[in-house]
């Protein structure tokens, strides 16, 4: 984490992420990436859209001008990110009134939020490279989160621990993807809510959530529980400002999960 870390600029429709860190796609992609200061990826699906080159934009989907968000994009490119207005780190959240519609269309309003204990998550406008994850995906947090992840993992080192990221943030479209594809194979909105959060309202919309695991562990799983990893956790991540978010007998009725952890800061 030292010198500037790379940023993901963050809008509720696009993705500015850096160049160097996406895999081409094809032998024209490739060519635009590898020249590519930002790639402009569209979050509903992961799309490709365009890339930000020193001579200008280069398209890379066809009617590239109808894009919703394009011009919110363009403006980020524009615009310092908030990271570096005034010289000081800061971050900003996303509008949550996009997020709500979409919510009632799945039949969810706040009586979700009151049932569960849980609130609505916005996203930060921009998060910081925090590395790699198991799957050599980048990955995303916020960037105290991402400065306490170096720390922690560093220090679990030192004391002969490996721990590895499995996830870290996830856009609200991420999680209304995952209801799309289990809709369209036949299940309910209240079975999907069984075993995932409402889109909206998981703690990694935020960045500051991370899934942890060990090597030859399967992730996300309670046998991680049993781990060396999971044992030095438990002594030692709330002095890096981690806490277990979900406990057994949680007062949000979501299973026990101890491979997942919040920076509280």
């Amino acid at each position: 984490m030292r010198g500037q870390p790379r940023i993901l600029i963050n809008t509720p429709d696009i993705e500015l992420w850096p160049g160097g860190l996406l895999h081409a796609r094809s032998n024209f992609d490739a060519r635009a990436l590898a020249r590519a200061r930002h790639v402009l990826r569209r979050k509903r699906d992961g799309r490709y859209l365009a890339v930000d080159l020193p001579e200008g934009l280069l398209a890379l989907v066809p009617h590239l001008r109808r894009e919703p968000g394009l011009e919110a994009a363009l403006d980020a490119i524009e615009a310092p990110p908030s990271h570096l207005r005034a010289g000081i780190e800061h971050v900003r959240e996303l509008p949550l009134d996009r997020l709500e519609e979409r919510l009632h269309a799945l039949g969810l309003d706040g009586a979700y939020g009151e049932r569960t204990g849980l609130e609505l998550v916005a996203e930060p406008d921009w998060l910081a490279f925090a590395g790699f994850d198991r799957y050599r995906r980048p990955l995303w947090l916020h960037v105290d989160a991402a400065r306490a992840w170096h720390h922690l993992r560093e220090a679990a080192q030192r004391d002969g621990v490996v721990l590895e990221a499995i996830s870290g943030y996830r856009s609200h479209d991420y999680q209304l993807g995952i209801f799309d594809r289990k809709l369209a194979r036949g299940l309910s909105v209240d079975e999907i809510l069984t075993v995932n959060a409402a889109p909206g309202y998981s703690e990694h919309h935020s960045g500051l959530a991370l899934d942890i695991g060990a090597p030859d562990e399967p992730p996300a799983e309670e046998s991680f529980e049993k781990t060396g990893a999971f044992a030095w956790l438990r002594d030692n991540a709330q002095g890096y400002g981690f806490v277990m978010s979900y406990p057994r007998d949680n007062p949000h009725g979501i299973v026990y999960e101890p491979w997942h952890w919040y920076f509280t800061g």
